[in-house]
């Protein structure tokens, strides 16, 4: 089921084409289309039930989403391509479904961590309770690259707080949900995720009407609404925070989400060259002289925020960024120093941290993963689960 023309019979239904047609799932792998019987499951029985025209009619949709993406410039830069050019987003006909009942687990697991997440956050730049009460190693704080050790002791929120988390899931063999990776530090998908339901449910018009999908512009607003009402205004300024996106530039891979995203939600693009930092306050430079801004989106990893406190290489920041954040003038989303939560290693920590910051255990498993100087006991796993060496890994 991808964005290449699907060959199908005129005198078959959709439905039992497309059966027909996909191959069996390997062995150990959950499949998403069929039950244990061969059958469609039932979002996907549904989504056939509501298909307008016959089966051939796939295949000009099929070449129709190809000239959306191609007509709308949807691309996904790589930085190794030889030939430097923007290749085209992959996007496939069929959408991926996902019924109510799964994503009622999915919500409520993703939620979860990210309030885990953004307490681990505020609690590495704070007190640091987890490497005191040896919840997680030391090691994995501040020997990670992405700790920022110049933002320690911003500690209060909204300074430390994670107002955007991606989460990348999959499911076992048995249709449980896991979290394969947690991203917090620039998360990329806002952007592509509108543009694919934009283009998809265009495709299948009926499908998206009659099966009531849940719509995705609410958690854009919440996002805006959230960032004005927490984004530090000085007195006298009203009520009307500047909100910007800070982009890499268009050399950047994912160059076409930040451009569509920044002008879906109504606030500026710009670069670093674009901001100033004066007064520990941080200022967009426009045609008719300097403007505040509040509150960044930020797109840029964190060690090339800041070239006089981060990376000096750095030509891609705004010099004094990292100042104007610990002065409470800017808000950030997400905060400088959030790289080092996505690393594998803190997984298998997960749930013994859960049950002390939250009061409960993780909805959501992650993979498995152990550091490797410790057992997986003291790392709050089941004691059915192997136990990894106690050495160091090499």
């Amino acid at each position: 089921m991808s964005q290449t023309s699907i060959q199908f019979d005129d005198d078959n239904q959709p439905a039992a084409v497309v059966l027909r047609r996909c191959m069996p799932p390997r062995a150990g792998h959950y499949d998403e289309l069929r039950d244990d019987s061969g059958m469609l499951r039932e979002p996907w029985g549904r989504f056939f039930d509501f298909m307008d025209g016959g089966p051939a009619e796939l295949n000009h949709r099929a070449d129709a989403l190809s000239r959306r993406v191609r007509d709308q410039g949807i691309t996904y830069n790589v930085y190794d391509d030889a030939s430097g050019r923007a290749r085209p987003w992959s996007l496939d006909l069929f959408p991926f479904l996902i019924s109510p009942e799964d994503w009622a687990v999915l919500e409520r697991g993703v939620a979860q961590r990210a309030q885990l997440l953004s307490w681990m956050m505020r609690d590495a730049y704070g007190e640091q309770a987890m490497l005191h009460e040896g919840l997680l190693p030391p090691a994995l704080v501040h020997g990670s690259p992405n700790y920022v050790r110049a933002m320690a002791g911003m500690s209060r929120p909204p300074s430390q707080d994670l107002l955007i988390v991606a989460c990348d899931v999959a499911r076992a063999p048995d249709g449980q949900w896991f979290v394969v990776t947690q991203r917090t530090q620039a998360p990329s998908g806002l952007g592509y995720a509108l543009q694919n339901r934009l283009i998809v449910s265009r495709m299948f018009p009926a499908a998206f009407r009659e099966l009531n999908v849940q719509r995705l512009a609410s958690s854009y607003v919440r996002l805006l609404d959230t960032l004005r009402r927490l984004a530090p205004l000085d007195e006298g300024e009203g009520a009307s925070p500047r909100i910007a996106l800070l982009t890499p530039g268009p050399y950047n891979e994912t160059y076409f989400e930040h451009a569509f995203l920044a002008r879906y939600l109504g606030v500026p693009l710009v670069e670093g060259n674009d901001l100033m930092v004066r007064d520990e306050r941080v200022y967009l430079k426009t045609m008719h002289g300097l403007e505040r801004v509040h509150a960044l989106i930020r797109r840029l990893d964190d060690g090339y925020c800041d070239p006089l406190e981060l990376r000096p290489d750095s030509a891609l920041g705004v010099p004094g960024l990292l100042q104007a954040v610990r002065a409470g003038r800017l808000l950030v989303a997400n905060p400088i120093g959030s790289g080092f939560l996505e690393s594998p290693a803190i997984n298998g920590f997960l749930p013994a941290i859960a049950r002390r910051a939250l009061g409960a255990d993780l909805l959501l498993p992650s993979l498995d993963s152990w550091w490797c100087r410790r057992s997986a006991r003291s790392t709050g796993r089941s004691s059915s689960r192997p136990t990894a060496p106690d050495r160091s890994c090499r």
